[in-house]
């Protein structure tokens, strides 16, 4: 596929994807060298006439009063050592890979005055598919430098590294890639710890997720509204442009796109359907919107010069900064969580209307043969599970942080935390909207001579294509693990 160029600006959640999952090349541009090569100046300028930097010449954290002597390049080794604190299960390839990524377009931009060997290093380790075994806890959101720390030594020739499906010692997976180890110059140790790349790179996967369920929402609500018989004049949009909500008029537009066609235009509908059906349009709208400004906070950081210290080009000075504090990153990501268990509630609602004792002319449980069966009742336990989990992990974590070394470190955003229950509360609604997509096409089929719509007949082929109708009691647990899994790999009609 086409490869990423890193301008130094520009980088998207799309391009994250793209590097960590289907292996798209990164190149830099000559501009970007020229500028790091220039910052790079500036930073040895400033060390040279006995300014005091960061992390350069001075200790971190609590240490940050110890001048820093002598051999500069053996404290850069030290410097990534002693932050190796990580622990936990190790993030997953893709995660990885976008990590890498995120840290290299942060770069580009110039802040961090990296020696221009060194972030060619990095590339090379990413273009040649040389991955870190990187734990997964021990950030706090003040910068992910005990995280970027196994990204570091890894560079190095220290820790482990995959290549090619194999965990190996980092330097012989390096040897294996035909690269060598890099030297680390005075400050590249903090230049590619110092970041929130951790953060930024999960979060982009994250996002990019999150755009194609709430996709699959919007499908799975529209199904349950042709099952339930919705009364399809809510969605009108001179309804929409009386209270003009933020995304409200979009979402109501892309359920009537879906619906069009459908015999509900033809019916006498209910005036007032249940809440969960009435409200789509506000409630994916919030949804919606919280999204769009999640993608703007990751994208702001993944084009960011969050470095401290940071070197100022245009000043031509090397300053301390703040910019690798994260808290708009953070509440964006807690705000998003609170938008998908909204929706998800109202998914689970839809499912307990569509499946219990019989709504609209809906048979009893969706079950066609009656009597004793238990159709699809039983199901509704486990939606309320998937949504007690939901809600718990839409908790609000960035004000859980304590004061670190010695108090220099008394302020953190979680960000990474954030991220991380965010990708987990994913996995959970994908599951919800496969129960609800199931439910609803069987709600479908239980309406002789009834017509979908354009985009809800596409989602209702799309579910019989993998899961039979069902005609008798069966395991139906197994069948939405089959639907959900495929929600996020398939690109469905309508």
């Amino acid at each position: 596929m086409t490869g990423i160029l890193l301008t130094g600006s520009g980088i998207t959640i799309a391009d994250i994807e793209a590097i960590a999952r289907r292996d798209a090349t990164v190149d830099v541009s000559d501009a970007v060298r020229d500028q790091l090569i220039a910052a790079r100046r500036i930073l040895e300028g400033a060390a040279a006439s006995g300014q005091q930097i960061y992390g350069m010449n001075t200790g971190l954290g609590a240490n940050l009063k110890t001048a820093v002597t002598g051999d500069f390049e053996a404290f850069q080794l030290q410097l990534i050592r002693g932050r190796g604190m990580a622990v936990g299960e190790a993030l997953p390839r893709d995660a990885t890979r976008a990590v890498i990524a995120a840290r290299l377009s942060m770069l580009a931009v110039g802040g961090s005055g990296i020696s221009l060997p060194v972030f060619e290093a990095l590339l090379a380790m990413l273009n040649a598919g040389v991955h870190p075994v990187m734990p997964s806890i021990g950030s706090i959101g003040a910068g992910d430098l005990v995280l970027l720390s196994a990204m570091a030594r890894a560079l190095i020739g220290e820790g482990k590294a995959e290549y090619r499906g194999i965990v190996y010692p980092a330097i012989e997976a390096l040897e294996l890639a035909d690269l060598a180890p890099a030297n680390l110059q005075p400050k590249d140790g903090i230049s590619l710890l110092n970041a929130s790349a951790v953060s930024a790179g999960r979060g982009a996967l994250v996002l990019y997720d999150a755009k194609e369920l709430l996709d699959a929402q919007r499908r799975a609500a529209a199904l349950s509204f042709e099952g339930l018989a919705g009364n399809p004049l809510i969605l009108s949009p001179a309804i929409q442009r009386a209270r003009p909500a933020a995304g409200q008029a979009d979402e109501a537009n892309r359920l009537l796109q879906m619906l069009e066609g459908s015999t509900l235009f033809e019916a006498n509908a209910a005036i007032q359907d249940p809440l969960s059906l009435r409200c789509l349009a506000p409630i994916h709208g919030a949804l919606a919107d919280a999204l769009l400004r999640a993608v703007e906070a990751v994208e702001i950081e993944l084009n960011a010069a969050a470095d401290n210290p940071v070197v100022l080009l245009e000043k031509q000075q090397v300053l301390s900064s703040g910019n690798f504090q994260t808290p708009a990153l953070s509440l964006a990501f807690e705000t998003l969580g609170l938008a998908i268990a909204q929706a998800a509630a109202a998914s689970a609602a839809r499912f307990i209307q569509l499946t219990g004792s019989g709504r609209n002319g809906l048979p009893r449980y969706l079950s066609p043969i009656g009597g004793p069966s238990a159709g699809f009742v039983p199901m509704q336990k486990t939606v309320a599970a998937l949504m007690a989990d939901i809600r718990h992990k839409a908790n609000p974590v960035m004000l859980d942080f304590l004061a670190v070394s010695e108090g220099v470190e008394d302020h953190a955003t979680q960000s990474s935390l954030a991220v991380r229950k965010l990708g987990e509360m994913l996995e959970l609604w994908r599951v919800l909207i496969g129960c609800e997509m199931l439910a609803a096409a069987q709600a479908v089929d239980q309406r002789p001579g009834h017509r979908c719509g354009v985009g809800t007949a596409g989602t209702h082929a799309f579910v019989r294509g993998i899961v039979p109708v069902m005609t008798e009691d069966r395991s139906l647990g197994e069948d939405v693990a089959v639907l959900a899994s495929r929600l996020l790999d398939e690109h469905y009609g309508g």
